[in-house]
């Protein structure tokens, strides 16, 4: 049996989802390769090249700014599982000019993805707000931040669902970044100079991933399961329409890239970070 590393970089479905299906529904021991799963949130890129990854934001960003040569081999979904959520007194986008909210640091992928949505909505993240820097986690010291005032808004990830948490503090769910900005987000990518992409390890990891997004897309009720395993603060009802919100109908049922929907994203973080693009081409390949 081939061994790997599979690392995750953030927390949430929609970084860990699609590996836990496979780790759980036996999908990696059927294609004879023990997958240790690694949290890889806190690790230096250069630590990063030697596993196969799931986060792809961060692939593309290190790809960008640094020239390593990550190389997408499955795109679980196009959509990003982050949320803008306001406080008491922020109901709209618009809202958070002159106000603080808590978000990653601008050079990191879903901070990234958070600037180029604010500038959709007309803010400028450098002048029009105060944007509070914080490291991802599970956000649960920005709820409370959001009750005692200290921030007005929160940038926040898949480690809960919005809409039920806004209706219990009495918070506002302002955006969904799925329905502003589409890029490759999570799936399967290795660092070619590190791993050979044709390696029996890393195909094996390649085909239980996308065996788990056709079980997710085949046994919704199964995926159902699952999410409601990872919010357990949701009642089944609940689960069932945040999968039917924002995973049943977002993610793909066989891996491919749509390359027109990479290559948009490539030139937006490109343009965001100051670097010149690249083809998405040359980072994305197509399923087999």
């Amino acid at each position: 049996m081939h061994t790997i590393d599979l690392a995750y970089v953030g927390r949430g479905i929609h970084e860990e989802l699609i590996a836990y299906i496979a780790d759980q529904e036996g999908y990696f021991q059927d294609e004879g390769v023990h997958v240790a799963v690694r949290d890889g949130i806190a690790w230096e890129t250069e630590r990063l090249r030697s596993c196969v990854t799931i986060g792809l934001g961060r692939s593309l960003l290190s790809r960008l700014t640094h020239g390593i040569e990550w190389t997408v081999l499955s795109v679980n979904t196009h959509r990003p599982l982050f949320w803008f959520l306001g406080g008491p007194g922020v109901s709209a986008m618009a809202e958070l000019r002159g106000r603080r909210l808590a978000v990653h640091a601008g050079h990191t992928a879903p901070g990234c993805f958070a600037r180029i949505v604010l500038r959709q909505h007309g803010l400028d993240p450098d002048r029009d707000l105060e944007c509070v820097a914080r490291a991802p986690g599970d956000y649960q010291m920005d709820l409370r931040r959001l009750r005692d005032g200290s921030i007005d808004a929160a940038y926040v990830g898949s480690t809960m669902a919005p809409e039920q948490v806004a209706e219990e503090e009495g918070f506002h769910v302002l955006a969904w970044v799925g329905d502003h900005f589409q890029i490759p987000t999570v799936g399967v990518a290795v660092d070619a100079t590190r791993l050979q992409i044709d390696s029996p390890a890393v195909q094996a990891v390649v085909r239980a991933n996308r065996r788990a997004l056709r079980t997710m897309a085949e046994r919704p009720d199964l995926a159902v399961d699952y999410v409601a395993s990872f919010l357990d603060r949701l009642t089944r009802d609940e689960a069932q329409r945040h999968y039917e919100r924002y995973v049943g109908p977002c993610y793909t049922a066989d891996g491919r890239v749509d390359l027109d929907v990479a290559q948009r994203a490539v030139d937006a973080v490109a343009a965001e970070l100051g670097v010149p693009s690249a083809p998405a081409t040359q980072i994305y390949r197509h399923a087999r």
